[in-house]
């Protein structure tokens, strides 16, 4: 059976772990407590960046299982959910969590950017995995946050917060940076994968499954495609949605060759709805209309 938990409030996230509650707009809290085995979903009405301090753990990341000993921290957004399984023998998990509802950061700059942190819309087997250095790193940001809870309350008391938890969340995607570069050898192993896909499914699965997208291949790598997008990013210098385009200008350029087909039964074989929408395609692409592409392939 499933135990289902909505942390829709600050104040209910306390409640759940038994956190002092300081203010109704964020919280850190370290957690030591023991868990029951068994499975839990969590609900997410706030943001939470939880660090994960028990070590020797076994854990899914992408297609690929490790044993870390390093800490690791996942993110969590408002809307989210995500299941937690406890099984009999695991290690009890210690953690720490900076959580802060949506609201505190209205009509703030770094409420205005948060969409820039895609690292919230990762899975959660695509944790951040962190050196000693960078776990004290973020421990320390975390104790200046908590002093100034504990501090009075005064005009500074909010932006000094929102400053703490700006460098928090810049730290971890520096962190991220890094790690998708040191995992070289596993992010060219999903490049080279994606694009044998990417290669498949316009030969045999286009006409039947539309156009190709971010989402259905990151599906296919069981990664979010948050994470996948970034990882081909940095990996190849290209966005995922990029490489997709490309692969179908050169698909599109190998059938033009072909002049027994029209341009109309070419955009059909490639997935696109309408004739036009291939005609635009074409041209963002390549710069020329496919009959204008014939017309300078054929002299």
């Amino acid at each position: 059976m499933t135990n289902e938990i909505k942390i829709d409030s600050i104040k209910r996230l306390n409640e759940y772990y038994e956190f002092e509650h300081l203010n109704p707009m964020i919280t850190v809290g370290h957690y030591k407590g023991v868990l029951e085995p068994g499975v839990t979903t969590y609900e997410f009405g706030v943001y939470a960046i939880y660090i994960k301090e028990t070590k020797g753990c076994k854990l899914n990341y992408g297609l690929t299982k490790y044993d870390f000993d390093e800490m690791s921290v996942t993110s969590f957004a408002p809307g989210q959910k995500v299941t937690s399984i406890m099984e009999e023998g695991m290690i009890q998990p210690r953690w720490s969590v900076l959580a802060f509802h949506p609201d505190f950061l209205a009509r703030t700059p770094l409420g205005r950017k948060m969409s820039s942190y895609g690292f919230f819309s990762y899975s959660s087997n695509e944790a951040l995995h962190l050196s000693k250095e960078e776990v004290e790193l973020l421990g320390t940001v975390l104790s200046l946050i908590e002093r100034e809870m504990k501090h009075s309350i005064d005009r500074h008391t909010r932006s000094i917060i929102i400053s703490h938890i700006e460098v928090f969340l810049d730290y971890c995607l520096r962190f991220y940076e890094r790690q998708f570069y040191t995992r070289e050898i596993i992010n060219n192993s999903v490049i080279e994968k994606f694009s044998a896909m990417l290669d498949s499914y316009i030969a045999d699965d286009i006409q039947e499954h539309g156009l190709p997208t971010v989402a259905y291949f990151a599906d296919k790598l069981n990664l979010s495609p948050g994470y996948f997008g970034e990882l081909v990013k940095t990996s190849t210098g290209n966005t995922a949605k990029d490489m997709i385009a490309e692969r179908l200008a050169g698909a599109a350029r190998e059938l033009l060759n072909d002049l027994t087909l029209s341009v109309t039964q070419i955009g059909d074989r490639l997935g696109f709805e309408y004739p036009q929408h291939f005609v635009r395609f074409f041209k963002r692409r390549t710069g020329r209309t496919p009959k204008e592409y014939r017309e300078i392939s054929a002299n």
